[in-house]
């Protein structure tokens, strides 16, 4: 069920091979923060977001399917999520966001049930 949720949106604007690290990040209702790190990886696209001063030091992960359009001139990348729905997802785990089932199973849950 949240396979999807994993790659881009044939819409949004993604061009594979570009750099979308220090791209600013919209939610629906506002700025959240930046791109630190993405992979495009077949199943598991996403983008690492340093949410800056939102959350001082937290990063959050964004499968590749809560991206609604990117905007390489502007360096934007807008999601279809709100600051809040961002703020309260799951703990980025460094340990676990490359190869663990359970953990992708979590985060993808749990941006699944918010989709609009």
């Amino acid at each position: 069920m949240t396979d999807s949720i994993w790659g881009y949106h044939p819409d949004a604007g993604h061009i594979a091979g570009s750099d979308l690290v220090g791209y600013r990040v919209e939610a629906t209702d506002g700025a959240i923060g930046k791109v630190d790190k993405h992979a495009e990886d077949l199943g598991s696209s996403y983008l690492i977001v340093d949410l800056g001063v939102w959350i001082f030091g937290r990063h959050v992960l964004l499968p590749a399917g809560t991206v609604r359009r990117i905007d390489h001139d502007e360096r934007r990348i807008h999601v279809a999520l709100t600051r809040q729905q961002i703020r309260e997802s799951p703990e980025f785990d460094r340990a676990k966001h490359v190869g663990d089932v359970d953990y992708h199973d979590l985060v993808g849950g749990y941006y699944q049930s918010h989709r609009g």
